[in-house]
């Protein structure tokens, strides 16, 4: 089984965390980009000065063929791949009535359209060793059914990205792969933190949503699939 993951939208926030906690939990990493490479080359020295192996790839996952050329390029390099941690999405926070069709489009193409484009290609190569890990980042909440009028195509991106890991986890549970959701609520990198909404009072900290993926990704998680776990201080329940 090859120790090899690749990580979305690794270049900063989440990501960057989720690239780096891998690289600790020994693991190579691809780390993937659309437009910040320096940032991107950046996790990356870092990933190799943890003593793991590292490249860069950029991509615009909205983009199928450019999808497949991510994955492809991360197993190619790196000699396989065991982990997915698809984690490219955009918050769009704006009222539903003045919203554009190409601002829905975009959403749903960047948290749900993108996920698919990239996971398909990677069934294969996660198979291949007979164990395999994808854990997609949600959104605390997302699969209530709620009105949400300032991020409705967020919400039903991310509530179509838990059904579809649902499927997904069911399909190859007698592959040796899992399939889970990893669901922030206010990281401590987020856009907006009204923390007076939260219940623990504060906001999550990246290091707490890395180590909910390398649970994920362990194999003390050999029997854990199709589950979402919110680290969100009580928030959105």
């Amino acid at each position: 089984m090859a120790r090899v993951a690749l990580v979305t939208g690794a270049a900063r926030g989440i990501g960057r965390a989720v690239a780096l906690g891998l690289a600790r939990a020994g693991f190579d990493v691809a780390v993937h980009y659309r437009r910040s490479r320096a940032e991107a080359e950046a996790v990356a020295a870092a990933v190799r000065k943890a003593g793991r192996r590292a490249l860069t790839l950029a991509g615009d996952l909205t983009d199928a063929a450019q999808a497949r050329a991510v994955v492809e390029g991360a197993a190619a390099r790196l000699g396989g791949l065991a982990v997915l941690v698809n984690n490219v999405g955009d918050y769009l926070y704006k009222p539903i009535e003045v919203l554009r069709p190409e601002e829905w489009r975009y959403v749903l193409d960047s948290n749900l359209n993108s996920a698919f484009y990239t996971t398909q290609p990677a069934l294969a190569h996660l198979q291949a060793g007979g164990w395999g890990r994808i854990v997609f980042i949600g959104y605390a909440g997302a699969g209530q059914m709620v009105g949400k009028p300032h991020i409705t195509p967020y919400f039903i991106a991310k509530t179509g990205l838990v059904l579809y890991a649902r499927a997904l986890a069911v399909r190859l549970a007698d592959r040796g792969v899992t399939v889970n959701v990893v669901s922030p609520g206010i990281a401590e990198n987020s856009m907006t933190q009204p923390l007076e909404e939260v219940p623990m009072g504060r906001a999550a900290y990246l290091e707490e949503l890395v180590a909910a993926v390398r649970y994920f990704v362990s194999e003390e998680a050999d029997y854990v699939t199709g589950q979402v776990l919110e680290v969100a201080g009580g928030w959105n329940l």
